[in-house]
């Protein structure tokens, strides 16, 4: 009988401060960037620069996207197996379950077939005892 540990809220915890503390990364880098093309807005641009700043804005998103995307795709792997661990440890309870309850019947029908022969026996005891005296 195998009994798979599940995570601990620590490491739930863990994940969960790894998953903030990414988001806050993610939220500078576009204050930043947002404070970087706030100050180009005030300048007179070029529109070379303008093209730029239109792949800047781009590729942040994408950076963005990717993280948020990879973050998604690894809590569904975590909750699939968590999913799969609670299944089957659904399906061990249920068998171990099965398991008893057999057991505790094989268990009332000995204890029944003992009282029986000591009811069985106490009579012909006490019938050969008084026929003696």
């Amino acid at each position: 009988m195998t009994v798979t540990k599940a995570e601990q809220p620590g490491e739930i915890d863990q994940a969960t401060a790894a998953a903030s503390t990414t988001a806050e990364q993610v939220e500078g880098e576009i204050r930043a960037f947002v404070r970087r093309d706030v100050s180009v807005l005030r300048r007179p641009r070029a529109e070379n620069h303008n093209e730029v700043s239109v792949d800047g804005i781009n590729s942040l998103i994408e950076r963005v996207a990717g993280a948020s995307v990879a973050e998604i795709e690894h809590a569904i792997v975590e909750l699939t197996r968590v999913r799969d661990m609670l299944r089957n440890e659904g399906e061990r309870v249920q068998r171990e379950i099965t398991g008893y309850a057999s057991l505790s019947q094989a268990a009332m029908t000995s204890m029944k077939i003992i009282a029986d022969s000591l009811a069985h026996w106490r009579t012909q005891t006490s019938q050969t005892g008084h026929s003696r005296g």
